[in-house]
């Protein structure tokens, strides 16, 4: 899925409205394979590539090395508690990462990310932005559409939608928020110039600044 040609797509319109510079230090959350930590890299002065899991992290370590990235380290860590200094970051760029976290970690990762960006920093990030419910006519046509997806899978798709909706009922399934949460959350965070635009599938991107 990383690799799909959407996915690329997604990662060139974050870093295109990141307005990456050659000095910016930039930090990727949940950078996985490194979709957008390796692309960012030669237009930036430094990439910090987080990631919670440790043997992500191990590979993403092994493929810098291997396509000689030399201005970048890679982080073992969530997203709720950022290893970096206050101030230390120009831009923070993520690419579906937050939906795997409830919406009070989204709340500590938006005061994290708060912290860690100087005066002026910019937040860009992609992510899952619907509600798995039947309230909003959006949440509506995004949650049939993933089911119409994995139903053209034929059983194996029918049983992975049970699986999932299992996960749901449990309260262990992805936990998305729509645009209009994510928009209030970073405004009470205190990021402003804040922009939340749903796209066409079930994704969404959000833009702020922290103020100068």
């Amino acid at each position: 899925m990383a690799e799909s040609a959407a996915f690329l797509a997604l990662r060139d319109r974050i870093l295109e409205l990141a307005e990456l510079r050659a000095e910016d230090r930039l930090l990727d959350i949940g950078a996985g394979t490194g979709l957008l930590a390796l692309a960012a890299a030669p237009r930036v002065g430094h990439v910090s590539a987080l990631d919670v899991s440790p043997a992500m992290c191990g590979h993403l370590v092994r493929k810098f090395k291997r396509l000689g990235v030399t201005n970048a380290e890679v982080l073992v860590n969530g997203a709720t508690e950022l290893p970096l200094g206050d101030g230390a970051i120009d831009v923070v760029v993520s690419n579906y990462c937050f939906h795997h976290l409830s919406d009070r970690d989204k709340v500590r990762a938006l005061a994290q990310i708060r912290r860690v960006l100087r005066p002026g920093g910019r937040l860009v990030f992609a992510d899952m932005m619907f509600r798995i419910g039947l309230v909003r006519r959006r949440d509506r046509a995004v949650v049939a559409l993933l089911a119409r997806r994995l139903l053209s899978h034929g059983p194996a798709g029918l049983l992975r939608l049970l699986k999932n909706v299992t996960r749901v009922l449990a309260g262990r399934g992805e936990r998305p928020a729509h645009a209009q949460w994510w928009s209030e959350a970073l405004l009470q965070a205190g990021f402003v110039d804040v922009s939340v635009a749903p796209l066409a599938h079930e994704g969404g991107i959000a833009l702020a600044r922290v103020p100068s």
